[in-house]
């Protein structure tokens, strides 16, 4: 068996593979570079704000908490500012954040029992399952979550206090549905006094500056992001969104639930067999230290759906989700506990020859995505810099690639960057169109599949281009058309 140096080595060698097969697909089927979704565009526009010096800003000049992951966008701005803005920076840092995670994935599971294999194992398993390679490349937040949730796991099984608690704090930063994680490592060993007081008192100082931001910018304590997308649950219940209790506490758990199994199934077909053993397995030979934690693998799909429901465990390949299969990969290598045999060997070999076949679909799907941004938002943006004046206005659906390739003033018709718009959604198109009138942007960029009675209202809005995909994979929509505003008053 390779030494730990070695072994980091084979680990940095194994991220060629996904990379050459997503790249392939991409340049195959994309034929340019480019990202999968748009909300991807979405944190390099604030980033670049940042960069600039504009501050958390989507809009320049009007402070907004519009990422739901900010720790991943401050990071993109701290990379803009130093080397510019580009897609190649934003791909590199994932990719490298996405190693990290393998890397610290492999020494959490060694520190909690696992034989050098079935931890490098382990690590392999990162690089090569289809959403964390997707992640890589998206310009999404997947592998920073990964990477933190990974970090608690090592520095609790090292009895770093101080860093588990740090670590928790800050994984809901990158990913909010990491906030599952934190009290269950807190709660996984004998809660002392001081052992709460470093958990609370960290997780109020990491994450109340991002609550206060919100409050001032917002009016919720979460960023506009979330406050637009919830549509029901705890939150929503504080927001005013009230739905039957049957739906709350039965239908949509349910549902969620079964999603999450699925998707797990397709991300790999032996995780949902395998994770439910190796979970009772790590409570008897490690106890709740690891087993609590692990139970976060069961929580993830009822907290979703209770606390702040919008689409489930597998939209967008999961990367609601996708955080904590670094927690299922080092629960699976704990089981196997710290002796190696020539039997658990070849389980493994067939778990990651699994995984490898299943990174040439999730490379097909990631370059189609790829395709459909670049061939509509990234299309319609390069229309935009061309024919609108440069302070002209716009308002959109998808703000992200648009507003990042046009630079010009954007007003969110979902709410995202435009928390001023989100009363006026309640009340259906009539108020976004109200709402629309009152702002009178230059042009309005929709899907009119999402905007039916808006878009038919030929005499207010005047359609001047559009896009159609032929083959529809990730848009909102088949087709986005351009419409010029006739006039404001509405």
């Amino acid at each position: 068996m390779p030494s730990g140096r070695h072994s980091n080595v084979l680990v940095l060698l194994a991220v060629a593979v996904p990379l050459a097969v997503l790249l392939t697909s991409e340049r195959r089927i994309a034929g340019a570079a480019g990202f999968p979704l748009d909300d991807s565009w979405i944190h390099l526009h604030f980033a670049r704000n940042l960069a600039e010096g504009a501050g958390f800003s989507y809009n320049p000049g009007a402070p907004v908490a519009g990422s739901t992951a900010p720790l991943w966008t401050l990071l993109l701005g701290g990379a803009f500012a130093l080397a510019g803005p580009s897609i190649m920076i934003v791909k590199v840092i994932g990719v490298a954040v996405t190693v990290a995670a393998a890397l610290v994935t492999r020494g959490a599971a060694l520190a909690w029992g696992a034989s050098a294999p079935a931890a490098l194992a382990a690590a392999l398993a990162v690089l090569w399952t289809g959403p964390l390679a997707w992640g890589s490349l998206s310009g999404m937040e997947v592998p920073l979550a990964a990477m933190l949730v990974a970090a608690t796991l090592w520095a609790h099984a090292r009895g770093r206090l101080f860093l588990t608690a740090l670590f928790a704090a800050l994984a809901p930063l990158a990913r909010p549905e990491a906030i599952v994680l934190l009290p269950l490592v807190a709660l996984s060993t004998p809660p002392t006094m001081r052992r709460l007081g470093v958990f609370i008192g960290l997780a109020a100082v990491v994450l109340a500056p991002a609550v206060a931001f919100s409050l001032a910018t917002v009016g919720a304590p979460v960023p506009a992001t979330a406050a637009a997308k919830i549509e029901g649950g705890l939150l929503g219940w504080l927001a005013g969104i009230h739905e039957p209790l049957v739906r709350l506490l039965v239908t949509r758990p349910s549902q969620f639930a079964g999603e999450w199994i699925g998707w797990l199934w397709t991300t790999h077909v032996l995780l949902p067999i395998a994770l439910a053993p190796a979970v009772v397995v790590v409570w008897r030979r490690v106890g709740p230290a690891l087993g609590v934690p692990a139970l976060a693998l069961i929580a993830h799909p009822l907290a979703m759906a209770l606390l702040a429901p919008y689409r489930g465990p597998a939209f967008q390949e999961g990367r609601y989700s996708a955080h904590l299969l670094p927690l299922a990969f080092i629960v699976l290598a704990s089981a196997l506990g710290p002796t190696w045999t020539r039997r658990r060997g070849v389980l493994t070999a067939v778990w990651l020859a699994l995984a490898l076949a299943s990174l040439v679909p999730a490379g097909t799907r990631y370059a189609w995505a790829v395709q459909n941004i670049n061939a509509m938002q990234v299309r319609l943006g390069h229309w935009v810099v061309q024919n609108v004046p440069r302070h002209g206005s716009l308002a959109l659906n998808d703000i992200g690639a648009i507003a990042y390739i046009s630079r010009r003033r954007v007003i969110d018709l979902m709410g995202l960057v435009t928390p001023e718009i989100i009363p006026y959604r309640r009340q259906g198109e009539d108020g976004i169109l109200r709402f629309v009138g009152e702002q009178c942007p230059d042009y309005v960029i929709v899907f009119p599949a999402w905007f039916p009675d808006m878009t038919a209202r030929r005499y207010l809005l005047e359609p001047v281009y559009r896009v159609h995909l032929e083959r529809n994979e990730v848009a909102g929509a088949d087709e986005m058309v351009v419409y010029r505003l006739v006039r404001c008053a509405v």
